[in-house]
């Protein structure tokens, strides 16, 4: 019975996790289809603002983009700000975000770009994002000790996620000694191997010497 009981929760966590990744996949379609959809607009404001660009240029009159193009400015502005939030939306969903500097999909404990090497700015935690907001709440009297359980739940996963990255940390900084410790020896080798060398060589032609 118990074999049954442990297959049955097996099943059941896969499903969920099917289905949470399912849904994941089926929201970042639709924000991706979205995305698509707005930066179209902006390509039909840019064939606009082109179009009236050229036709000041036929009439050879000057063309002021405050008096002229600023409706147009203002909507692309608007745009891209609902652009690049859908984005976060995205990445957020992958647990990813973006290289400020090249704009690759990174890791989001990645300090540096894989891709281009640049130091990523340190992103606050969303587990404190909420952590704040919620301490800032104000609920009901009777929700008061579910608000504090949530609020000392969100402190545990916090305290846990700063003690494995400062694991992986100290064990990165460990690798990195090991490393340099190794490379040294190999540089103390090859030097200890080129002084045998030129002391062979030297008590060859000491013997030579000696011989003549």
């Amino acid at each position: 019975m118990e074999f049954f009981d442990k297959l049955g929760k097996k099943a059941s966590e896969a499903y969920k996790m099917t289905a949470d990744k399912t849904g994941k996949i089926a929201k970042e379609t639709k924000l991706k289809f979205r995305m698509n959809e707005l930066k179209s607009q902006v390509n039909d404001i840019y064939e606009e603002i082109g179009r009236k660009v050229y036709e000041k240029h036929i009439r050879e009159e000057n063309i002021s983009i405050k008096n002229d193009l600023e409706s147009e400015c203002t909507r692309i502005d608007v745009l891209s700000d609902e652009i690049n939030e859908l984005l976060q939306e995205c990445l957020n969903l992958k647990d990813k975000k973006q290289c400020p500097k090249c704009y690759k999909e990174i890791e989001v404990e990645d300090n540096f770009c894989p891709n281009c090497g640049a130091k990523q700015t340190e992103q606050q935690p969303k587990e404190v994002e909420i952590l704040e907001d919620l301490e800032n709440s104000e609920v009901e009297q009777d929700n008061e000790t579910e608000k504090q359980i949530v609020i000392e739940e969100l402190e545990n996963d916090i305290r846990e996620k700063a003690d494995k990255e400062n694991e992986k940390n100290k064990e990165e900084r460990t690798s990195n000694k090991k490393s340099s410790k190794e490379n040294d020896d190999d540089e103390m080798t090859n030097l200890e191997k080129t002084v045998s060398i030129e002391s062979d060589v030297d008590i060859e032609e000491d013997e030579e010497k000696e011989d003549e």
